[in-house]
Parts: C-alpha cells; sequence; structure tokens
C-alpha cells in the first residue's frame, strides 16, 4: 500500500505555515502555532486519531488569533484531503461519544466532499487560556470546508469549558481516525454508488 501522506504549506500576508499528516501513523505531533491552548487542541486531535501532524505557523498574533486559528484548520484540512486522494477503500464515516468529567458530548462525520457544519455547542467564557472561545467553531467549519466533511458536533450536557472544548477535539479525533481507515471488503473502491466523493 501506498503511504498516506501529505504536506501543506501555505503563505500568505496573514500566516506562513507548513503541515504533514501520516494518517498511518501513531499519534506523533510536534506543533507550534504561536496559541498555547490551539497547540494543545491539535495535539489531542494528533494523539486520538492517530494521525501523525506536523504543524508549524507563524502568523500575524500582533493583530488577533484569527487568521492563525482559520488558516491551521484550512491548511490541516488541505493535508489530510492531500492524504486522502481519491479516497478508495476507506470507511468514511466515523462518529464518538466522548465523555470528559462531567461533559459528554458527541461528533460524527462524512468524507463526503460535500462541506456542511452543524454545530450545537458553546461556551460560557470568553477565553481558554489566551484562545478566544468564538474561534472554536470557526476552526471546525473552516476544516470541514477544505477537508470535504459533513461534521456535525454537539455538546450533550457540561459546564467545565476546557472540559467541553477537549471533549470535542478527542471526539473528533477518534471520528476522524474511524473514518479515515482503510476498510480490507472495500479494497480500491471508492466509497460510493456514485464511483467519487464531492461533486
Amino acid at each position: 500500500m501506498p503511504p498516506r501522506t501529505g504536506r501543506i504549506e501555505r503563505n500568505t500576508a496573514e500566516t506562513r505555515i507548513a503541515i504533514e499528516v501520516d494518517l498511518d501513523g501513531s499519534g506523533d505531533y510536534d506543533v507550534s502555532t504561536g496559541i498555547g491552548f490551539l497547540d494543545h487542541m491539535v495535539e489531542q486531535f494528533a494523539k486520538h486519531s492517530l494521525i501523525d501532524v506536523t504543524m508549524k505557523i507563524d502568523g500575524d498574533l500582533h493583530v488577533d488569533q484569527h487568521h492563525t486559528t482559520e488558516d491551521s484548520a484550512i491548511a490541516l484540512g488541505q493535508a489530510l484531503s492531500d492524504a486522502l486522494g481519491d479516497k478508495a477503500g476507506i470507511a468514511r464515516y466515523g462518529h464518538a461519544y466522548s465523555p470528559m468529567d462531567e461533559t459528554l458530548s458527541r461528533v460524527a462525520l462524512d468524507i463526503s466532499g460535500r462541506p456542511f457544519l452543524v454545530w450545537k455547542a458553546g461556551f460560557t467564557q470568553e477565553k481558554l487560556g489566551e484562545w478566544d472561545t468564538e474561534l472554536i467553531e470557526h476552526w471546525f467549519h473552516s476544516i470541514g470546508q477544505s477537508a470535504g466533511l459533513t461534521l456535525h458536533i454537539e455538546l450533550l450536557y457540561g459546564s467545565n469549558n476546557h472540559h467541553i472544548c477537549e471533549s470535542i477535539y478527542k471526539g473528533f479525533a477518534r471520528a476522524v481516525r474511524t473514518a479515515v481507515e482503510r476498510d480490507p471488503r472495500k479494497g480500491d473502491s471508492v466509497p460510493s454508488t456514485k464511483g467519487q466523493l464531492g461533486g
């Protein structure tokens, strides 16, 4: 089987980004975005998806965190899409319930090529560490758009904002892990009656 790896370099006036992923890794990571809590969440994604992630970002944090947050998700989604190629043989769908202490979230996704986000979650404080919590929904919107995911995220209950965010990221990671896994019964077949995903 050929390696399922993706590499993206994305340089704009707002951010300079280099990302590498290996879908068949072991969850290793080397992440530096300039936003500590975002680093922590991308590291959680790598660890629980078993996707190796290297992410280096130099962004215009002197302006605010929006560009770095958005572009990290866009580039990570592009790297995942690059690694998936034509998506032949993958499970395609994934879902996970993710408990963390008093919090429970549910994530379901389809690597459909048709981006759509349903977000039923929220936060009661403006920041986690130095990261603006209003950017978290936008991060998932951006990665869904660039990776071609139909993505449903729901907080079932919870009160601790750190737990809520981490529960969602871990659930997303586990759902992605399931969806990108090769299904031996599918061989090299694209999992769609259309013969392609997206379009």
